[in-house]
């Protein structure tokens, strides 16, 4: 019955015969005709006067109604909360929009105590949470977004933006620290990463050392839309101690197989890291 139901799923606007349809799925001939019959009788086809069959108004209905509320958060949420406890954390949702990138939903353990970034919060689509958009995009795509920067990313800027792209693509998931260059800067995270500036307080790191410790901003990964491109990101923030670079290992897998789960029931399937 799936079968036949995925059969004019893919041919919407042609009918077919009994015959076609035995040929075309290899059915038994007894057993497609029960089963068109069930499906004519639910409303799932219909059965025309020259007893051809094509899609029938319930599964009209039932696809308008699954185009209007069908949304990965409705999977996203769950696991972002499972996220969030486990590593007492938030875990935002944060949506691509034109130049800006925006918090959907949103994520926080309970014994949580740091500052996050509110749902509803706009942000620039730039370094360095910009990043895991454009990880997983063709080369002259990641070159054209650091060539439009303002002000313009230094070379030592496009290097390692380059090598934590790689990183990415080869992990799967991105992570930022603190950049001791730079002073802490008294505004919220959506105020910073809204202006211009030539370097942020947070880096995009290109490498993780186990042994390491690491003032951790963030670790992102992908979540894929049917077509292959990055619907969305889940981000992990609110670090207040020092991580361990196990610990980076542990929370971006984690966070990689949440987010190829969310990529499945999108109709998608993950992308594999590339070794």
């Amino acid at each position: 019955m799936i079968a036949i139901l995925d059969f004019f799923a893919d041919h919407p606007d042609q009918s077919f015969t009994l015959t076609d349809l035995v040929r075309a799925l290899r059915l038994n001939r007894a057993t497609c005709h029960a089963l068109l019959a069930g499906l004519v009788d639910s409303g799932y086809l219909y059965r025309t006067h020259d007893k051809s069959y094509v899609i029938g108004p319930r599964l009209v209905a039932i696809g308008r109604i699954a185009n209007e509320h069908f949304s990965p958060l409705q999977v996203a949420q769950p696991e972002m909360r499972a996220l969030a406890d486990e590593f007492s954390v938030i875990c935002s949702a944060f949506f691509p929009d034109r130049d800006d990138v925006v918090v959907r939903a949103r994520a926080a353990s309970v014994s949580h105590l740091g500052y996050s970034i509110p749902q509803g919060a706009r942000m620039k689509l730039r370094p360095p949470f910009g990043a895991v958009y454009y990880a997983w995009s063709p080369l002259a795509d990641v070159r054209g977004w650091l060539d439009q920067l303002d002000p313009p990313a230094t070379e030592q800027q496009r290097d390692q933006m380059m090598r934590a792209i790689e990183f990415g693509r080869k992990h799967g998931f991105l992570f930022g620290a603190r950049n001791p260059h730079v002073p802490q800067i008294p505004e919220a995270p959506e105020q910073i990463f809204m202006g211009q500036r030539a370097e942020y307080p947070v880096t995009v790191e290109n490498e993780v050392d186990a042994a390491s410790q690491y003032q951790l901003a963030f670790v992102a990964a992908p979540v894929f839309d049917a077509r292959g491109q990055v619907a969305f990101s889940l981000g992990l923030q609110g670090f207040i101690e020092t991580v361990t670079g196990t610990m980076i290992e542990r929370m971006g897998h984690t966070l990689r197989a949440a987010c190829d789960r969310i990529t499945t029931f999108a109709g998608r399937q993950p992308q594999m890291p590339i070794s």
